[in-house]
């Protein structure tokens, strides 16, 4: 039973510490998302205890303003970023998608089973090599003002690609636990279902918009439009989980339908206070969740040396060979935008820590890569935003800003 004091006690001090986390890192000339995320590891378990374990599990308030949060800054990503801008990279995202898997799956697995697990079981770990967190990417690319180059688009693309992928892997190796095999037409059905919601929601959505967005202004009420687009992204946020998808490629989906409303700038500007309330309690609960106690030795210290190291360069790799046709800088840029894990390989270690796969110690390994790559990618990412000239590459592809 949660006390309404101790709550908002909870609420205060995230709050408080992403603020004080995002101004740090931006006087260190950082991403702001660097400074939350370290102050979720400073206020969290391992150092401070001011948030404890049981105040992050699934279903708490922290846990639910943290979801929510990463929703909307996923839909305001998408209020920037418009149908006809993903189809003209289109083919560079599918390509960054697609090696962007299947890169850091193959090497994770191989560094598994080389480590002594089965191969069953090392599947399961290079799962947490494989999805990218859209959601700490597309922060730093908006903190940077970066959302209308065309690598960001290349970028968002490839994450939407780059989770349905990650969702039939990890499909494909809870099933072989046990040694059960798997349903190749389940899978195919699942595929099938994911892909066909995205192409209608965004496609159809847009469509639909284009010609209807003076619906938004039907209703009485002077912010209908802003609250009828929230109602959109909460819905589709909530049916993308009925796929199998994340929560966030449907508020992705609902903000680049958004986008092609007349009310666009309006809703952008309406939505900036929601963000700067909601977002920091994703980042600052992300940060929380590494145990650094199961990492005081050198054998666990060396072992996150190399996880990390793997984690960044399949995904480098991966991602930049994909977008190679875009020239080196670009490709680059690309690589290291895929980077992050985040959220997403907490997931995906929690459910093997459930399953018995692994013990504690490579649980908070694979927690704490993660994270590390969450906190490593931005400041180089902005580092190369900001010394790569926007017309770099096959840049033609990309529209001013609006």
């Amino acid at each position: 039973m949660h006390h309404a004091s101790d709550i908002l006690l909870t609420l205060f001090i995230v709050f408080v510490a992403a603020q004080v986390g995002g101004e740090i890192a931006q006087r260190l000339k950082l991403p702001g998302v660097v400074g939350e995320i370290a102050a979720g590891c400073v206020v969290g378990p391992s150092l401070l205890g001011w948030i404890a374990p049981e105040q992050v599990a699934t279903g708490t308030p922290l846990d639910v303003l943290a979801e929510i949060g990463v929703v909307l800054l996923l839909f305001s990503v998408g209020l920037e970023t418009r149908l006809d801008d993903l189809k003209k990279v289109g083919k560079t995202a599918l390509l960054v998608g697609v090696i962007g898997v299947l890169v850091p799956f193959g090497m994770g697995a191989l560094w598994a089973h080389g480590s002594g697990f089965g191969w069953d079981k090392a599947m399961f770990v290079a799962a947490a090599f494989v999805a990218t967190s859209a959601g700490i990417t597309a922060r730093v690319l908006q903190e940077l003002g970066a959302l209308q180059r065309m690598e960001s688009k290349v970028i968002l693309g490839a994450a939407v690609i780059d989770d349905i992928l990650a969702m039939l892997l990890l499909g494909v190796v809870v099933s072989l636990q046990g040694g059960e095999g798997f349903d190749t037409g389940r899978l195919l059905l699942v595929l099938l279902e994911a892909v066909g919601f995205i192409a209608v929601i965004g496609w159809g959505g847009s469509q639909v918009m284009r010609r209807k967005s003076h619906w938004l202004d039907k209703p009485r009420h002077a912010q209908s439009p802003l609250l009828i687009a929230l109602a959109l992204c909460l819905g589709l946020a909530y049916v993308s989980t009925l796929f199998g998808l994340a929560a966030i490629i449907g508020a992705f989906l609902a903000g680049m339908i958004a986008s092609e409303t007349r009310q666009q700038h309006m809703l952008e500007k309406q939505t900036q206070p929601l963000l700067a309330l909601l977002t920091p309690f994703f980042f600052v609960v992300t940060g929380s969740k590494i145990d650094l106690h199961e990492l005081a030795s050198a054998d666990a210290l060396w072992m996150l040396l190399v996880v990390t190291a793997i984690a960044v360069a399949s995904k480098l790799i991966g991602g930049g060979l994909g977008a190679l046709p875009l020239g080196r800088r670009a490709a680059a840029i690309v690589g290291f935008g895929m980077v992050p894990r985040g959220e997403v390989g907490v997931v995906i270690a929690s459910l093997g820590l459930a399953a018995g796969v692994f013990n504690n110690r490579v649980y908070a390994i694979i927690v704490a890569m993660s994270l590390l790559t969450a906190m490593v990618t931005p400041p180089v990412l902005a580092w190369l935003l900001r010394h790569t000239p926007a017309d770099a590459g096959t840049d033609s592809t990309d529209t001013p800003p609006r």
